[in-house]
């Protein structure tokens, strides 16, 4: 229990910044539509600021209009079948597939959808229009919208940095995650598990693509703002970061995927290989740190990123040792994966280093670009040369 508290307020010392302003956002909206604007049970005005501060934080700007007017396009039209047909099962059929297409269409996440579907629901089941028509909800719901707009590009302009740093920490932290998963599998030979971690490595693409996201929505704000200085320069190395972060996350999917057939042989692997993994997993929460500092701009930066370079090397050496034991198909193609993965890791930490490769290379006692080459011998004519 102790841990569990102890990890909660963590999670919650990592998360209280959305936590207050979807909570500010959705006060807000609703003081505005029902004290300003005179709306009775303005019900979807909060409604729609916390859908919208859930969905559009760290995305840019053009994106959150999109999930707002979505938001307000949903209760409109389940609005008006709704008055038109009056409640009951058809109109409930009808409103269902009518926002269920609605949110496909504008390529809304799953989230979105069921939130969007349950409020349809309420405005069907229980909170039917009477009488003219009116669009209160609907006005309601762009209400709580904008404010949603407006507080989260207030507190994105008080320190632009913030959801992208949580944002870098949460990704390397699901890397690292995976890699454990992975290695606890493997060591117990469990292919379930070992197929779990598989899914999860597929899952990671959508937390590169959130950071991916973050990052040009950060951009934005910064380019928006009066304050630029060095921070658009941390950006861009962000962005070479996530570049080589998105093959990182490929190595590891098919890392894991090696290691869900090495599982079902239901042969313990050699232990190095769980000492390599849990060095790998090291290097990817430094490399996360090293990120994270060097996006906020503290001294912190490069102390991370030499443990994540020393992490790296120390599992591809620790994965060396078993290619000396004539290793079995899918642990060579596991140690191929951790060298690969090294490259990354530290190409996205250091910077385009050539000399990365030849240094990774190195500890896994591979020639590198610097080693002497064999020189090849001209083919010789069988026509003897004329006499001088």
């Amino acid at each position: 229990m102790r841990g569990w508290w102890r990890s909660g307020w963590e999670r919650l010392r990592g998360n209280w910044r959305p936590v207050v302003e979807a909570t500010v956002a959705a006060t807000v909206a609703w003081v505005v539509a029902a004290k300003l604007i005179g709306h009775p049970d303005p019900f979807f005005a909060p409604s729609a600021a916390l859908v919208v501060a859930g969905e559009a934080r760290g995305r840019r700007i053009r994106q959150t209009v999109e999930i707002v007017l979505g938001v307000a396009a949903g209760v409109l039209v389940a609005e008006l079948v709704v008055h038109a047909l009056g409640p009951g099962y058809l109109t409930m059929f009808l409103v269902l597939l009518a926002t269920l297409a609605l949110m496909a269409l504008v390529g809304a996440s799953s989230t979105l959808t069921v939130q969007a579907a349950v409020s349809a629901l309420y405005l069907v089941m229980v909170a039917a229009p009477k009488g003219t028509f009116m669009p209160l909800r609907f006005l309601d719901a762009l209400i709580g919208g904008a404010v949603a707009l407006v507080v989260g590009r207030l507190v994105a302009a008080r320190d632009p940095l913030a959801p992208l740093v949580a944002e870098a920490r949460r990704t390397f932290s699901d890397l690292a995650d995976v890699l454990g998963d992975i290695d606890a599998a493997m060591s117990d030979c469990d292919e379930p598990a070992a197929l779990a971690a598989l899914d999860r490595a597929r899952q990671v693409d959508g937390c590169v693509e959130r950071l991916d996201q973050a990052v040009g929505a950060c951009a934005e704000s910064l380019r928006l703002g009066l304050r630029r200085g060095r921070r658009l320069e941390r950006i861009g190395q962000a962005q070479a970061t996530v570049h080589q972060l998105d093959f990182a996350a490929r190595n590891i999917r098919v890392l894991a995927r090696a290691g869900s057939t090495l599982a079902r042989r239901h042969k313990a692997p050699p232990p190095e290989l769980s000492a390599a993994l849990r060095a790998l997993v090291r290097a990817v929460t430094a490399a996360g740190e090293a990120t994270a500092t060097g996006l906020a701009g503290t001294d912190e930066a490069e102390r991370h990123a030499s443990r994540a370079d020393e992490a790296a090397l120390e599992a591809v050496r620790i994965a060396a040792r078993m290619l000396e034991t004539d290793p079995p198909l899918p642990l060579v193609m596991i140690i191929g994966q951790i060298r690969a993965t090294a490259v990354d890791l530290l190409r996205g930490t250091l910077g385009e280093d050539a000399a990365v490769v030849d240094r990774v290379d190195e500890a896994l006692g591979l020639p590198t670009t610097d080693a002497p080459t064999l020189e090849i011998c001209p083919v010789r004519s069988e026509t003897p040369e004329p006499a001088r």
